[in-house]
């Protein structure tokens, strides 16, 4: 008897438990919020979900304006015969029972009604701190759309909101907020390039873009559980003839205990997609369309229904032609079981989409077992960015939490927030035209303004100063002067931190504790109005997590005072000479050119118009307390006119940073940015100006010096030494070559922004691996005491940029280029008090 409990412990411990697809318990989602918007009566949809009607859900809307349309037409669910039209901005409220990942489904079907045609809407849409779409807009499109996310939940309220743009409205016909089970996402994947160990897959949201049942039929909410649909494979497979479908009766699955019947139905792992002929055929591939700025999340699901015994197939998975899984052994996996469920994440990083995704299965190029490669499922998931969006660069703009007291109100934003800024700053420009005459005759007022950064209320009041000023609605808190006053110790001079042609910055404190920049102009000013009246225009539509935030304003007794986000660590260009401050690590260089480019990138496509920032520079990129770049200074930005390419004007900008089609031409466009930010890039890898006189003719401008040394493939001879030994020679050249590209002498040569920030992303991954193998090697050393060789970009010394270095080989001519200082026409914040105004 002793014996055979032996025994049974022994085939019960070292077999894994499985679990038939036939036994399978459902699952009841705590929150299940379903609503049929704009329908009188509740649907009778296929799957059986109760949809609730239109009167039902008015308790979650919150609108001053919507209109119910209907349509009489032949649509595959009757979710879709209603809608709700939002001519104004409308948000629905859900009180959560519990927090983690809900789905939040969207359908969308563009009818036309009497009154509103569908199609023509443009609107956005957020949830909470997520941004979900942008300027969206059905088009011609006359099947009904679903916009799938997956978000993860933390706060007891889900807010969707609806914002249309100007001129236009919102509709939605039915939504979906359905928990989800904690078992559908963990925090662990798999990076593909490099390979390696992913984690933080929970701190990202997600929307499904691809949902795929490869061999097999279209799989709809009612035979999945989670109230999925999964479409066949056919239209992506590049070669049909190089694949075969086989199927297998779900009765046959076996999930194991590490894989949740949930994670996919067996209906999924019952079907798959093989090669077409075993022994002869190529790889079986299979092609998607992917917006190529994001982060994808894949995963893909296998299930061996084709073998005839175990240890019989082997192959390879290939992600753009990388191998993302080698000599995959699905019966090992399974315990030496057939028809057993697995399934692997995989993080693809956005530099690897050049052209596109593609996926693609194939067998081992060695004589171990059958000729073979197979694939069941495969879902594809935009991942979220730093901006908790996934709608390109645009940050929900309430999702964050506001530092506002309860005492306080909230800035209005979208429509009300432009009326608003557009009341406010009238009043504000009348006081100043009722100013001496000789006053208005100044040329023009310098940058003032910055972008107003609606939705990041996290250094306004939390104390009870709030009770002192009110809110002024589109350009934050109104500031009594003596509030200004008390903050800069009566505009005393030992808190001036800025020194400019507008006037002073001073350092102040406000609410508390809460230090701010507070710009007070000067009546005597050589700058005034024009300058001025332009960034008025940028208040109503600029908001960013990385440009310079507006707190509020003063505007009493004739003063025009404007109160900012402290940024204590000051410009960029400080870091990296000329102060003796602690030099930056590549990383950190790495950081604050992406912030900076997510800036310009915004600034470029974040409106119907693009605005041209025009004076990019490393003074011009400021870092708060914990190094986040935030671009500052639009004194001198364009607005690009709709339906042309540039904006032709006098030539304004920075020695050294001024791109020379521009300079010839006169027509600037959005890649002059793009060559000047190429020139911040060097400036960050060289750590020297832009333009330095002292040295020999061939080395005084920045751009051209760099690129000579670049061509001849020896740049690492002048980066700062502070680099050296601590950056990785791939990631140097990649952030080399995407400098090259921006200093193009041609602008239709030069990349958009986004590419540029897709490059040096792909920089940073390639340091943060780098570093990575570097500690693993420094703990093995001392783990075992002996010492490793250190690694470093090259032998020979990097020369210092500070002085000359002579290049006989060099044939090229000096820059055309005035000598001049170096100098900055922002003096706002800490560290300030050297640099001159414009």
């Amino acid at each position: 008897m002793t014996i055979l409990l032996v025994l049974f412990l022994y085939v019960f411990v070292s077999c894994p438990v499985s679990v038939s697809a036939s036994n399978v318990a459902s699952f009841t989602p705590e929150d299940n919020i379903l609503i049929d918007c704009g329908a009188n009566s509740r649907p009778q949809v296929p799957d059986g979900r109760a949809f609730k009607t239109d009167q039902e859900a008015s308790e979650y809307l919150k609108t001053k304006n919507d209109v119910q349309v209907s349509v009489s037409a032949i649509v595959p669910s009757p979710i879709y015969l209603n809608a709700k039209v939002f001519p104004e901005e409308a948000t629905y409220s859900f009180t959560l029972k519990r927090p983690g990942y809900h789905w939040v489904r969207l359908h969308f079907f563009a009818m036309k009604d009497k009154q509103y045609d569908l199609q023509q809407a443009t609107f956005s849409v957020s949830v909470n701190r997520y941004a979900l779409l942008h300027n969206f807009k059905i088009n011609n499109n006359s099947k009904p759309v679903l916009k799938e996310y997956l978000l993860n939940m933390n706060d007891p309220t889900l807010t969707l909101k609806f914002e249309p743009m100007k001129n236009s409205f919102a509709f939605i016909n039915a939504i979906e907020v359905v928990s989800v089970p904690d078992s559908l996402i963990t925090d662990e994947g798999t990076s593909l390039f490099p390979v390696n160990k992913f984690s933080g897959l929970t701190k990202h949201g997600y929307q499904v873009i691809y949902r795929i049942n490869m061999g097999g039929p279209l799989i709809t909410s009612t035979n999945d559980t989670l109230g999925r649909t999964w479409i066949p494979d056919a239209d992506y497979l590049e070669e049909k003839n190089s694949a075969k479908e086989v199927s297998t009766s779900v009765s046959f699955i076996r999930y194991p205990m590490t894989v949740t019947p949930l994670i996919a139905p067996a209906t999924v792992y019952s079907t798959l997609t093989e090669m077409g002929d075993a022994g002869k055929a190529s790889n079986v591939s299979w092609k998607f369309n992917v917006d190529r700025a994001f982060d994808y999340l894949l995963r893909m699901h296998f299930c061996d229904i084709v073998s005839k015994s175990v240890n019989e197939l082997y192959f390879n998975v290939y992600i753009n032609g990388r191998m993302a899984i080698s000599k995959l052994d699905l019966s090992t996996l399974g315990g030496s079981r057939l028809a057993v469920p697995y399934y692997k994440d995989i993080v693809v990083n956005s530099s690897l989409f050049s052209d596109g995704l593609k996926v693609q299965v194939g067998p081992l190029n060695e004589d171990t077992g059958k000729r073979n490669a197979i694939l069941n499922g495969l879902e594809v998931m935009k991942m979220s960015n730093s901006a908790d969006s996934l709608a390109g660069e645009f940050a929900a703009e309430d999702g964050r939490e506001s530092g506002l007291s309860h005492k306080g109100v909230m800035a209005v934003v979208g429509f009300a927030m432009a009326f608003g800024a557009s009341l406010g700053l009238g009043a504000m420009m009348y006081k100043w035209k009722k100013r001496p005459q000789d006053w208005q005759k100044r040329n023009s007022f310098s940058s003032w303004l910055l972008p107003l950064h609606v939705g990041d209320h996290s250094v306004l009041s939390k104390g009870s100063g709030s009770q002192k000023t009110n809110l002024c609605t589109g350009l934050g808190r109104h500031f009594t002067l003596a509030d200004l006053q008390e903050a800069t110790k009566n505009f005393d001079s030992s808190v001036i931190i800025g020194v400019g042609g507008f006037g002073n910055v001073y350092l102040g404190t406000i609410d508390e504790g809460t230090q701010v920049a507070v710009k007070r102009a000067n009546p005597q000013s050589e700058q005034g109005i024009a300058e001025f009246n332009t960034e008025i225009q940028m208040l109503s539509k600029l908001r960013h997590r990385h440009l310079v935030s507006l707190i509020g304003y003063c505007d009493e007794n004739d003063e025009m005072i404007l109160v900012y986000e402290y940024m204590s660590n000051g410009p960029f260009r400080d870091h990296l000479y000329g102060k003796n401050l602690p030099p930056l690590s590549w990383k950190q260089r790495l950081q604050i050119c992406i912030g900076a480019a997510r800036g310009l990138h915004y600034l470029h496509t974040g409106t119907t118009q693009g605005i041209i920032h025009r004076d990019v520079k490393t003074t011009n990129i400021l870092l708060d307390d914990a190094f986040v770049a935030k671009v500052a200074d639009f004194g001198l930005s364009k607005d690009t006119p709709m339906g042309q390419t540039h904006v032709s004007t006098a030539v304004k900008g920075s020695f050294g940073y001024l791109d020379p089609e521009y300079f010839r031409t006169q027509q600037l466009t959005e890649k002059s940015d793009v060559y000047s930010f190429g020139v911040v890039l060097l400036e960050s890898l060289c750590a020297r100006p832009a333009i330095n006189p002292q040295l020999p003719r061939e080395q005084v401008n920045l751009a051209d010096w760099a690129m000579q040394w670049k061509r001849k493939d020896l740049l690492e001879k002048v980066i700062d030494p502070h680099l050296v030994g601590s950056i990785n020679p791939e990631s140097m050249k990649k952030f080399a070559e995407a400098a090259e590209k921006c200093l193009a002498e041609s602008g239709v040569d030069r990349p958009p922004m986004g590419d540029v920030l897709w490059h040096l992303e792909y920089a940073l991954q390639l340091q943060e691996a780098f570093e990575g193998k570097l500690e693993d090697e420094t703990k093995s050393s001392d783990a075992s005491g002996a010492s490793q060789p250190s690694i470093v970009v090259a032998s020979a010394t990097p020369i210092n940029n500070n002085h000359p270095v002579s290049n006989p080989d060099d044939s090229r001519g000096p820059a055309e280029v005035q000598a001049i200082g170096d100098h900055s026409e922002t003096a706002m914040f800490a560290q300030f008090q050297s640099l001159n105004g414009r």
